[in-house]
């Protein structure tokens, strides 16, 4: 029987959610060697650790029983990094513990407090949280922890790199000295050894794979794109991994909102996850996944840790990560519980060497491609569509159906239906992007030039070349510069300094004249651009004057002027943030 040891109502719950066999985890932690024991565990996200403590507190709270006695002062406490988690834990334990009758509290972010108090205060078995709200929670007297049994601590690397050690340190010093400590951690650093050696006593060490290894259930792609292609690249991986829910990941929160548009008008069912959402938006984003109204989700490093989808097979990385850690946790929301999942970043060719050394850091292997292709993704839905449950299906015991296709086969022939067949099958999905495939092996950036061609003639940009207008949320104040915005908006949007027109700089933006032919493909580059701290949006034509009218026009090149100060420069290549470029130098 699996789950043998566990408590009959336990054991039921798991069996009736499809559970087999206890993972690597669930097995330790079930062992009678760690049975009333404090824990100090470490093991890889997405390996069942919610399940597994769980379990571990099972003879805690039950003491031999089937069903909880009456619910009082909290008995067990979990503390979470973030919201997202904590509301995680709390709706898997409430599964878990369905037969028992236990009464399970969260207190997180976002909530209304009092609702909070009101629950504290009508007694239960288990608290869920996260560290800020629960602090406020025990200063007000809402939370009673003074007969706490177990206590534990979900994530505790990442709740002591959010600066939560104080809080931490305020709650279990308030939990009665012979409770059970329970910390799980990705890895087991300095700090969490510090903390276990002060709040644990005589801790079972259990270590089920080691420090920063890798899913072995997940498949790693790195595949090099242009940055102005970025967008692009995103919607051809998704349209070519066939899975039921993909998670896209981006460092800013713009950069989310802008995704999600693209993928929205390309015709995705999308949500977006960031800072700027409250807690019921992000709730109701994640719901929309879990129930398949929305296939894709595009969220910052917010949604890293603690979202658990099921069938989300699909993690792209449209910004890389920023160390091996978060590459790590990003990727470990598929993958999960034995199933197979395919993890995809997306490359610029100047940061390949970056990206290998990230995943050489986080100890796995990814095998480099160019972006899927229009081909690729026809040739794959083909295979699809001819292994497409619905061909199999037997006919149909409906009368009407019956006769409407008893109709359809003696109107058309073989030919016609199935051209039918294809033409709908392919009216439902998003087309393909069109991009430029940059191949592994490629030095050089730009394609193959014949060596006997003459050479190229620079195209000259014309003093009025009546093209479309772009408004930057740069300005005067920002201190803008052509000098250094002409290199920004060529990365940008992925064009030539030649395809740049008038610049008309006023105090609080900045309009630029792309030309007619490049605008469509500015405008696709720079909504999918990394550029929290600067925006592009379309914008009229300014009214016609000299230069400088109305406080506009183009500053003198010689004047000293940089990128705006205090702002996150998104250019990596251009001057830091807050500094003047090349152009600030005094001449002497």
């Amino acid at each position: 029987m699996p789950f043998q040891n566990a408590p009959a109502p336990l054991a039921q719950a798991l069996a009736a959610r499809g559970f087999e066999a206890p993972t690597s985890v669930q097995a330790a932690i079930l062992a009678d060697d760690a049975k009333g024991r404090d824990l100090l565990v470490s093991a890889r996200t997405g390996s069942g650790k919610t399940v597994a403590f769980g379990l571990s507190l099972a003879d805690t709270l039950l003491n031999g029983a089937e069903r909880c006695g009456p619910a009082g002062a909290p008995m067990a406490l979990v503390i979470a990094p973030t919201r997202e988690l904590a509301l995680q834990v709390r709706s898997e334990l409430e599964w878990l513990y369905a037969k028992t009758g236990a009464r399970i509290v969260s207190c997180v972010g976002g909530m209304e407090p009092r609702t909070e108090a009101r629950h504290l205060s009508a007694g239960c078995h288990i608290v869920v949280g996260t560290p800020g709200r629960l602090c406020d929670h025990l200063k007000r007297g809402n939370l009673d922890l003074s007969h706490l049994k177990a206590a534990v601590l979900d994530e505790a690397d990442e709740m002591l790199d959010l600066g939560f050690r104080d809080e931490l340190e305020t709650l279990l010093d308030a939990t009665p000295k012979d409770r059970r400590t329970l910390l799980f951690s990705a890895t087991i650093a300095r700090e969490i050894a510090g903390l276990a050696k002060r709040y644990q006593h005589d801790a079972l060490r259990v270590d089920t794979v080691g420090t920063n290894t890798a899913h072995t259930d997940i498949t790693y792609r790195g595949i090099l794109v242009d940055q102005g292609d970025m967008a692009r690249a995103v919607v051809n991986v998704l349209r070519l991994v066939d899975s039921p829910s993909a998670i896209v990941f981006c460092h800013t929160r713009e950069a989310v909102r802008q995704l999600q548009h693209i993928l929205t008008e390309r015709g995705f069912a999308s949500v977006a996850i960031s800072g700027d959402l409250g807690q019921n938006e992000r709730t109701r984003a994640i719901e929309s996944l879990r129930h398949g109204q929305a296939r894709v989700c595009v969220a910052t490093d917010v949604a890293a840790r603690g979202i658990d989808i099921p069938d989300l097979g699909l993690v792209i990385h449209a910004s890389l990560p920023s160390n091996p850690a978060t590459l790590l946790h990003r990727s470990g929301r598929t993958g999960r519980a034995g199933k197979k999942g395919t993890c995809v970043l997306l490359v610029p060719p100047a940061r390949r060497r970056l990206a290998e050394r990230l995943l050489q850091a986080a100890k796995v292997t990814a095998e480099w491609s160019g972006a899927p292709t229009p081909q690729a993704i026809a040739e794959a839905d083909a295979e699809r569509l001819l292994g497409a449950h619905f061909l199999s299906l037997p006919p149909s015991e409906n009368e009407n159906i019956q006769a409407l296709t008893a109709r359809l086969v003696a109107e058309h022939t073989p030919e016609q239906l199935a051209t039918a067949l294809v033409g709908l099958w392919r009216k439902s999905l998003p087309e393909p992007a069109q991009l430029r495939v940059i191949t592994p092996d490629a030095t050089r950036t730009r394609g193959p030039r014949d060596e006997n061609a003459p050479p190229r003639e620079p195209r000259e940009r014309a003093p009025d070349m009546n093209g479309s207008w772009f408004r930057l949320s740069v300005g005067r104040a920002d201190r803008a510069d052509p000098k250094w915005l002409v290199p920004v908006l060529c990365r940008l949007g992925g064009i030539k300094k030649q395809d740049i027109g008038a610049i008309r700089i006023v105090n609080d933006h900045t309009l630029v004249e792309i030309a007619q032919d490049k605008a469509e493909r500015f405008a696709a580059c720079a909504a999918a651009a990394d550029a929290d701290e600067m925006t592009v949006e379309p914008a009229e034509a300014p009214r016609k004057g000299p230069p400088g009218a109305g406080g506009g026009g183009r500053p003198p090149f010689g004047e000293r002027r940089g990128p705006p100060k205090g702002r996150a420069n998104f250019d990596r290549k251009g001057p830091p943030a807050g500094k003047s470029g090349p152009s600030s130098r005094k001449r002497k």
